[in-house]
């Protein structure tokens, strides 16, 4: 059976093509409907002739697939409201710092950080006019800690701030991530700074919410903890928001992660469940058909409530499917299964396709597929219960296979344990999705007995006991892992060769694994190749100084940090991680880097120069020197001036504002990010 014959999967991928495209390169919206129109006309011309001369046309499936990589593209564009004359950044200006009264309403709650509560919401009005698009909210903490409402509509006047890049090389980008939800800018205020405006209008995410917080509220008289509360409403309403940090590393460390995040092996184990429930309809007229029709309704209420996230909606999509093709009696094939669910997922939310989630979970699925049933061929256990657990393993170890290049890109470790873990967790999740299910609905009708609270709270517990004492073990957690992009492609490269050359042990197989092998050690070598080299890092630290100076593929790092900071900072991890750096090592400040012909010259809160027997081509400002940087300036002549994490703000502002007025270049680490010198 070769993959690609299937026709939904070639329309799939030349869509993906098309979204990618668009991703990367911006095409107007009107030039993007043109060229989709003329693709269109042209493929309906083709069609009619080659329907005319009853012959195969090669340009009818050529220009079917442009034609789907072209509404790969304009999906993207119509997505983005930012191509309409009614979004926000195409109706005020953004230019300054200028207060506006900005109506917006409630769209999502988010995990809150240290300091903020964080919403995604919709800006219905600036300043009068009406407005479409999205924006981040953040509400400073204080005594007043009421959570915002989905769908409450508030008033405030503030100003709109554009979401900052990562400040430092290999940090985690937050402006890219919420750049691929169409938010581009954030609101900063408190409480006491917002107006609740009177709302009619109720949206599905707003009743969902609603009936989540009943479903919390009946769930808090049976006096659950804090810690079993979030598992459940992780488990059962994809809530994961108020999921503690070590629970949450816990998980990830164990390798079970996934079982937080509402997924295909829940809404199929779900499916199963209801499968069984209704199969007594199937003895009506039409009976399959009301069975069908009933489970999808289930499925996607379910998703609703769930909050139609991204996992949530991509596994409803695909157990839909599979849920027609089951109790209709039409044959579904796997493959074809996952190719509909993305094509539709694909149509509806294109950023889906950048989602790590969405990747993680079809390509586990797509491994299951190919690789689980050459590992099940490898021992056939005669006992039900030894089969059961068998079939258990073979399977966690073919999604382990599949994902991990993709884990490896993204988190870098790889917990060893995973499999022992999944092992005792997966077989018991059936039995926790089905108590959990019956313990919410007892909940709800105010007729659940204590003990069954107890029991359901102890068993969450116990995993939770379990998933803990597993990410103990931290000397089986392999941490740090450098992988590029480049490595992923080349894996993926590798691992279908090594599975052709399992299914079908020939000549030209083995072939096609030394090839795999030759580009995979190609890559190693251009990765070393291709390593920063003579390269000195003037990193942003709020409240501290970090300078980092690669050279030879190590890294020479110093800093001021204090033990505290020092434990926590990952700055530098996440730079070595990124540039596939083994060797790190520790010096102290210096006043003067000389970097092959250029000078770094640093002066810090002692404000002691004496520099005038040479002009540095750098001066970096730490930890607020007091002094005349207009003297400093006619003294020493620099050709740039930097100032790092550790300088008070209004320094900052009054030293960028002199280098301004002088036009000497001026970079702040806390706006620009990292300050970056090859020599």
């Amino acid at each position: 059976m070769k993959l690609i014959n299937f026709t939904i999967i070639k329309l799939t991928f030349f869509l993906i093509i098309g979204i990618t495209f668009a991703y990367f390169i911006t095409l107007p919206l009107y030039l993007s409907l043109l060229i989709t129109g003329g693709l269109l006309l042209i493929l309906g011309t083709v069609f009619l002739t080659s329907k005319k001369q009853l012959t195969k046309n090669i340009w009818f499936g050529l220009m079917s697939f442009l034609l789907m990589s072209s509404i790969g593209i304009l999906t993207v564009n119509i997505h983005n409201q930012k191509h309409f004359k009614s979004h926000y950044t195409n109706t005020i200006s953004l230019s300054n710092d200028s207060l506006n009264t900005i109506t917006f309403k409630v769209r999502e709650l988010l995990k809150p950080n240290k300091y903020y509560h964080k919403y995604i919401v919709d800006i219905l009005n600036i300043n009068g006019e009406a407005t479409t698009g999205k924006s981040l909210l953040s509400i400073t903490k204080d005594t007043i800690n009421a959570t915002l409402k989905v769908d409450a509509i508030f008033i405030c006047k503030t100003d709109l701030k554009p979401i900052l890049p990562s400040l430092n090389p290999g940090q985690f980008d937050y402006k890219k991530y919420l750049n691929k939800k169409y938010i581009y800018h954030q609101i900063v205020t408190s409480n006491q700074s917002l107006f609740k405006s009177e709302s009619k209008s109720y949206s599905l995410l707003g009743i969902a919410n609603n009936i989540r917080d009943f479903i919390n509220l009946k769930l808090k008289k049976h006096h659950f903890t804090t810690e079993e509360l979030s598992i459940i409403n992780a488990l059962f309403l994809g809530q994961r928001q108020n999921i503690s940090e070590n629970i949450y590393s816990s998980y990830t460390n164990a390798g079970v992660i996934h079982i937080l995040a509402i997924s295909g092996l829940h809404i199929g184990i779900i499916l199963l469940m209801l499968n069984f429930i209704f199969k007594p309809i199937e003895q009506l007229k039409k009976g399959k058909l009301i069975k069908t029709i009933l489970i999808v309704f289930i499925l996607w209420s379910f998703a609703i409530i769930a909050g139609l996230s991204a996992s949530v909606t991509r596994a409803v999509t695909m157990f839909s499917i599979v849920a027609i093709g089951m109790n209709l009696k039409r044959p579904t094939n796997i493959l074809n299964t996952l190719a509909i669910s993305i094509f539709i997922l694909l149509l509806i939310k294109p950023m889906f396709l950048f989602d790590v989630g969405f990747q993680l979970s079809y390509v586990a699925v797509l491994a299951i597929v190919i690789i689980n049933p050459l590992l099940q061929k490898l021992w056939k256990p005669k006992y039900k219960i030894v089969n059961f657990y068998w079939q258990t393993l073979t399977v966690t170890v073919s999604a382990q296979l599949g994902i991990l290049p993709l884990s490896l890109y993204y988190f870098h470790q790889i917990p060893s344990l995973f499999f022992i873990t999944n092992l005792v967790i997966i077989p018991l999740l059936g039995i926790i999705l089905g108590y959990g299910i019956i313990v919410i609905l007892l909940a709800i009708l105010d007729i659940l007995p204590q003990f069954l609270a107890n029991i359901f709270g102890y068993i969450i517990s116990a995993m939770n006991g379990f998933v803990g004492w597993i990410s103990n073990y931290n000397e089986f957690v392999i941490n740090n892992i450098s992988f590029s992009l480049l490595y992923v492609l080349v894996s993926y490269i590798l691992i279908a060769a090594l599975i052709n050359f399992w299914k079908q042990k020939s000549y030209k197989s083995f072939k096609w694994v030394l090839i795999g092998v030759v580009i995979v050690q190609c890559t190693v070598i251009y990765t070393n190749y291709s390593k920063p080299s003579n390269q000195l890092i003037i990193f942003h630290k709020s409240r501290f100084s970090l300078i980092g100076d690669v050279s030879k593929h190590k890294i020479n790092v110093s800093h001021d940090f204090d033990s505290i900071t020092q434990s926590k900072n990952r700055i530098i991890t996440n730079f070595t991680v990124k540039n596939h750096i083994k060797n790190i090592e520790n010096d102290s400040l210096k006043h003067l880097y000389i970097l092959n012909k250029n000078t770094l010259f640093i002066i810090d809160s002692l404000s002691t120069y004496n520099v005038k027997s040479f002009q540095p081509d750098y001066l970096l400002l730490r930890q607020s020197p007091k002094l005349n940087l207009s003297r400093l300036i006619d003294s020493i002549q620099p050709k740039q001036i930097i100032a790092d994490g550790s300088n008070y703000k209004s320094y900052v502002t009054y030293w960028e504002a002199i280098c301004k007025k002088r036009k000497l270049p001026f970079h702040q680490t806390g706006k620009k990010g990292a300050f970056i010198i090859d020599y």
